[in-house]
């Protein structure tokens, strides 16, 4: 299948490309700087990212391009670009002030096939510190704005230039407030590289189906299930490749949602899956009491899933696979592409080694849109599909201090109030994620002219497009009124209400 590779300098919005390109039916993959596939038949083009690093930077990263300018088409963004140019003798210095923020881009040579059907003054999205003074001898410069000169240009490398093109371009065509970012990105992909655009939900579930038979022929799966959207897709097109020799577990931590664990265990018996439901919440309550600190709380609870999982699937029999739900943003964020990885996963390497069983994967390469596109071709209904992000640790990391019991009843009732009032409004399908969050320290009230001294919650909603970044959402007065009223009015243990609008920087989604 034809791709395209991103060679990620270590940028922050590496994966927004990449989800760029599959917007337009093609495949791509993201790679190490300096790890190009030479020799790769299927390879059609080459995109540069961006980087936090300077081009002159003792520690920057300098590839060697030579296999690739000339081969294939190659387009570079910001570090990228600034990185063409400086390595073919241009010039990259850094400005007085950071450029970041709006630009009015004014397109040079009409004749340029990238910036093809652009408006006049298309805004797009500066952010960097050096700036491209000057280009190799040779080269073209397509496009500028008021205050970047080489905002756009074009890579010829010799006299005859009869090679594939390349271009560099200082701004972000991968992000929103490039408005014609994706025409840029699609010029490049579809009409330079030449992309079929064979990458599509159907397309990904046939091939993904043949070849689980082929990897697993009549062996025995094991899939551990959190009720989220990723395990559950990897489930049912499992189950569509290898029928009853997929056996499910779903663990009931005890920190779920009000009747998630009931309401999920009917939806995956809706859906014709072999599930053993295990509740093991007196187990994780035991070893989280007491405990205050978030991180000490992941790692109980993740260690605790591991070893009730490991337990289950221990007295199966004829096992030889682990299924997993990890899908590409969960391998890209735990590579170590720039000597430091971004985050760890408990799907990638957090497995016991104990567990002597072959991994499968059938979703390692979509990002989450991606999942709930193949979900929805699947069959899956919309609420399984649809659902907000919900952290691994569940609840725990939504109450403040230490987790007991009583405390998870008071979030359960709080959070179904405020989740049921989003889909009555209609407004769920608008959030991203929400939840409410138990807060450690009470306070005084008054109800029924009694004092009250008793648990206050925050709510919190934000829009997102994957989570990098997060706005708080504008939710109206008179459905925030009505969720603090009924919070207050039903929940026992709760007499105040708040909503936090802090946004993705500085603050995160979660609160632990």
């Amino acid at each position: 299948m034809q791709k395209i590779i991103i060679l990620d300098f270590g940028s922050q919005t590496t994966q927004l490309i990449g989800r760029r390109v599959r917007e337009m039916d093609t495949f791509c993959e993201i790679l190490p700087y300096d790890k190009f596939p030479h020799g790769d038949p299927d390879v059609i083009g080459v995109i540069l990212s961006g980087s936090p690093l300077s081009v002159y930077a003792p520690d920057a990263f300098h590839p060697d391009l030579s296999g690739i300018l000339g081969r294939y088409p190659v387009l570079g963004i910001c570090y990228g670009a600034q990185y063409l140019s400086w390595s073919h003798g241009g010039k990259v210095e850094p400005v007085g002030t950071r450029e970041y923020g709006r630009a009015a881009l004014k397109v040079l040579e009409p004749d340029c096939p990238l910036f093809k059907g652009f408006e006049p003054d298309s805004q797009v999205w500066m952010s960097h510190g050096d700036s491209i003074t000057a280009i190799p001898e040779g080269w073209r410069k397509v496009a500028s704005t008021s205050s970047v000169q080489y905002a756009a240009f074009e890579c010829r490398r010799g006299a005859s230039d009869d090679g594939a093109p390349a271009w560099g371009v200082q701004f972000h065509p991968e992000v929103y407030h490039t408005l014609q970012g994706k025409l840029l990105l699609e010029n490049f992909v579809v009409d330079i590289c030449g992309s079929r655009r064979e990458w599509t939900s159907d397309s990904f579930i046939e091939s993904t189906v043949a070849q689980l038979r082929g990897q697993l022929g009549s062996d025995k799966v094991v899939l551990g299930l959190s009720g989220g959207v990723d395990s559950s897709v990897a489930a049912v097109l499992l189950n569509k490749a290898i029928g009853a020799n997929l056996i499910c577990i779903f663990v009931d931590h005890g920190l779920l949602r009000k009747n998630e664990f009931r309401d999920v265990m009917r939806d995956y018996e809706g859906l014709g899956l072999n599930v053993i439901g295990v509740d093991a919440s007196e187990r994780f309550y035991r070893d989280l009491a007491g405990v205050s600190d978030p991180e000490q709380k992941r790692k109980i609870i993740g260690g605790d899933f591991i070893k009730v999982f490991d337990e289950e699937a221990s007295q199966l029999k004829e096992v030889k696979w682990l299924a997993q739900g990890t899908i590409y943003p969960d391998r890209i964020e735990s590579m170590n592409i720039t000597g430091k990885a971004i985050k760890s996963h408990h799907n990638v390497g957090g497995l016991p080694k104990t567990m002597q069983l072959q991994l499968c994967e059938p979703l390692k390469w979509l990002f989450k849109d991606e999942v709930r596109a193949v979900g929805r071709r699947l069959g899956i209904p919309e609420h399984l599909i649809g659902r907000h992000p919900f952290p691994g640790p569940g609840l725990a990391v939504r109450i403040i201090g230490d987790v007991t019991p009583e405390k998870v009843r008071i979030l359960q009732e709080a959070d179904a109030i405020f989740i049921n009032a989003l889909r009555e409004w209609k407004l769920y399908d608008s959030i991203w994620q929400a939840g409410v969050i138990l807060l450690q320290d009470r306070s005084v009230g008054v109800m029924g002219d009694e004092r009250t001294f008793e648990s206050a919650v925050a709510l919190r909603a934000v829009t997102s497009v994957d989570a990098m970044t997060a706005d708080w959402a504008d939710l109206p007065y008179p459905f925030l009124q009505k969720v603090s009223n009924d919070i207050i009015n039903q929940v026992r243990g709760v007499n105040r209400v708040c909503y936090d609008i802090s946004s993705k920087p500085p603050a995160t989604i979660e609160w632990e």
